[in-house]
């Protein structure tokens, strides 16, 4: 019953009335940490469709709401590098950079607009793009070439606790959070913002997969080693706190 009652407390509010006297890095004048994590050194640079450019995604909302439900089930059609496009600007797309380079305003909200997440992307059925995994550029939008392997379909299944339908997505889309984004700015109370900002992210990603006769089925059941491993992340600094696939459906 302890740990219950251990765990029921992450989800309360926390000493916000008292936020402003916390230690934490922005009071000490300690620079913020990037907006970004880098491409690797000589690593291949996809260009995506700009925003201004899209042309998919025009489903009313009402419409796209209505039809929004967890989707495991997934056509063998692909996705257009337009579609995918606006998929990653729909759930990380960057508007402004504020605050002299400390905070972007985005497609989604998040606490202190910190936005503690690097996405990346496992392609499996993307036209014209390697079957491959992949790192969202936000402030570029632009994809990172990280690795191609013809068993990461596979491998990204098993680590979600042998899952199947993980791997069949034509993108599987997961989340790694960088937690010290969030705590230079919040310190102890982070971990909750960082949890509710992943539902924000995710959600967009349902309602935009709808828009364009795509689902999406989120994932909190995962290895969390594995997972990491299947990325090639830490696991302390940055590590995966979230998944979904996405496909088109019948």
């Amino acid at each position: 019953m302890e740990s219950i009652e251990a765990s029921r407390g992450f989800l309360k509010a926390g000493p916000w009335g008292e936020w402003a006297k916390l230690e934490r890095d922005e009071r000490k004048g300690i620079p913020p940490p990037p907006l970004q994590e880098p491409c690797p050194e000589g690593a291949k640079l996809i260009d995506l469709i700009a925003p201004e450019n899209l042309t998919v995604g025009t489903m009313p909302l009402r419409e796209a709401i209505h039809r929004r439900r967890s989707r495991r089930k997934f056509t063998h059609e692909s996705l257009s590098l337009e579609e995918l496009s606006f998929l990653l600007w729909a759930i990380q797309g960057v508007r402004e950079v504020v605050r002299d380079g400390v905070a972007t305003r985005r497609t989604v909200p998040s606490g202190g607009a910190r936005h503690a997440f690097e996405t990346y992307l496992l392609v499996n059925r993307v036209a014209g793009m390697e079957s491959a995994l992949y790192r969202y550029l936000p402030l570029d939008h632009k994809l990172c070439f990280l690795r191609a392997d013809p068993d990461l379909p596979q491998k990204v299944a098993e680590a979600c606790c042998q899952q199947k339908f993980v791997g069949e997505g034509a993108v599987v889309f997961i989340w790694t959070a960088i937690p010290y984004r969030m705590e230079w700015r919040y310190g102890i109370l982070s971990p909750k913002v960082i949890a509710i900002d992943a539902g924000h992210v995710c959600q967009n990603l349902y309602l935009a997969s709808e828009s364009i006769g795509a689902g999406a089925c989120a994932i909190g059941a995962y290895h969390q080693e594995k997972m990491d491993s299947f990325l090639g992340v830490d696991g302390k600094d940055e590590f995966v706190i979230y998944a979904a696939p996405v496909g088109k459906i019948e």
